[in-house]
């Protein structure tokens, strides 16, 4: 046999073998996307319920100071090394560090009592924990690798993300991207596409509904609302890095000032029970999914987005669950509607812009940020989305929500740098 003849045999070979691979991974990627889009669909019935039975119950904020002392026990009992949340995974594909399983059942039952009794805080962070605990237990009963291990907690990651956020193909990449920024681990790319549709395949199948948004006016793509859009891009770099840090102050402020985690955590629900009924609305607790409907209508009181921080920053702090994605959410639709309205640009199309570039801002995630721009608004606005999430990502600079995030790669220079995120 010739030279070519043993180069077609040894090619036929190694694409066998990647077939193998490839089929492996896609049964895998399957069966976690099943595992996980069912207990997402219960979880996001469980939301559900919660948000419906205390907006018809107002007064269940009075005892949010008690939920928050069940959410404590639960975790000082069962889940004291789980308390990191998102970071422990995020530091699981980074180091080798392990992820228990009780993180599932933990931060599970924790959001919805967080949600049931009025906390501010969203779900998609809890979806990652949920997806991240159990790919990593399952790696474990599949005898996996370190590096295979890797994989599966970014598999389950998308396809809790996808089934509860209904973006599949942000969900995706979302996992892939947030981990290390300048590094996109493309070896997960096929693990994490079967998951994400698979899981929410599942939960629509299941009736799971997702919020759908259509823009109501995009404006012409002029010299004048590219400047505008410019600006928009910094400001909301600027408002990213304000919500990193508010909630960074926040916790160490809590934590410095309250020691006991039980005194810290019904000092947080004295306070969201008193701004609940100073402030006489439900806007701000929960998710907030109507703010956010309202804002891309052009429809927000310019100061939501500071209420909206400043709950978040508190719930957080002391030890509800739930997470920040849908409150940066919120904040990015607000502030987009309130100051795109005072740069002559449409107020409802400035808050889509605002939510996918806030996100970007916090996660660090540029590629799924404009993912979602478009699996929530389509390609209308396309452009303007690329500006405005390219300037924040840049100039929101070494900020983060994850502190176990790594900047692998300077967002300024070609350069390899190596540091964690700041929060």
């Amino acid at each position: 046999m010739g030279h070519y003849g043993k180069l077609a045999v040894h090619e036929s070979k190694k694409f066998f073998e990647h077939l193998v691979i490839c089929f492996k991974w896609v049964l895998i990627s399957m069966f976690t996307g099943v595992v996980i889009g069912l207990i997402s669909t219960a979880f996001a019935y469980g939301l559900t319920y919660a948000t419906s039975f205390r907006t018809s119950h107002k007064y269940i904020i009075i005892a949010v100071p008690l939920a928050g002392l069940l959410i404590t026990f639960l975790y000082e009992k069962f889940g004291s090394k789980v308390s990191r949340g998102t970071n422990m995974a995020l530091a699981a594909i980074n180091s080798d560090e392990e992820i228990p399983i009780i993180m599932l059942p933990l931060i599970f039952v924790s959001t919805i009592i967080s949600h049931l009794f009025g906390a501010s805080v969203g779900r998609e962070g809890a979806a990652l924990q949920m997806g991240a605990s159990f790919g990593n237990a399952f790696a474990k009963v599949l005898k996996l690798n370190e590096n295979d291990k890797k994989v599966l907690i970014m598999t389950g990651m998308s396809a809790a993300f996808s089934a509860l956020f209904g973006t599949p193909l942000a969900a995706t990449i979302f996992s892939m991207e947030v981990v290390s920024v300048g590094v996109m681990y493309y070896a997960a790319l096929v693990p994490c596409v079967v998951s994400s549709i698979t899981a929410i395949s599942l939960a629509k199948s299941l009736g799971v509904t997702y919020a759908t948004y259509h823009l109501m006016s995009v404006p012409e793509f002029t010299p004048y609302t590219i400047v505008m859009t410019v600006v928009l891009g910094i400001l909301f770099a600027l408002v990213s890095i304000m919500l990193c840090t508010v909630l960074t102050l926040t916790e160490r402020g809590f934590m410095y000032w309250i020691k006991n985690p039980y005194v810290r955590t019904v000092a947080a629900g004295l306070l969201i029970v008193v701004f609940s009924f100073v402030s006489k609305t439900g806007d701000y607790n929960g998710l907030g999914s109507n703010v956010i409907a309202a804002a891309l209508t052009g429809n927000a009181v310019w100061y939501a987005f500071i209420l909206k921080m400043i709950l978040t920053s508190v719930s957080l702090a002391g030890g509800y669950k739930g997470g920040e994605i849908v409150p940066v959410l919120f904040i990015g639709a607000t502030f987009g509607c309130a100051f795109g309205d005072l740069l002559g640009m449409s107020p409802a199309f400035c808050a889509a812009l605002g939510m996918v570039a806030v996100f970007c801002g916090v996660t660090n995630t540029p590629i799924a940020s404009l993912i979602i721009g478009i699996e929530m608004f389509g390609l209308s606005g396309l452009w303007f989305f690329c500006i405005s999430i390219a300037l924040s990502y840049m100039l929101s600079g070494y900020f983060g929500l994850y502190n176990s995030q790594l900047i692998l790669y300077s967002k300024y220079r070609s350069v390899y740098v190596r540091k964690k995120t700041r929060r």
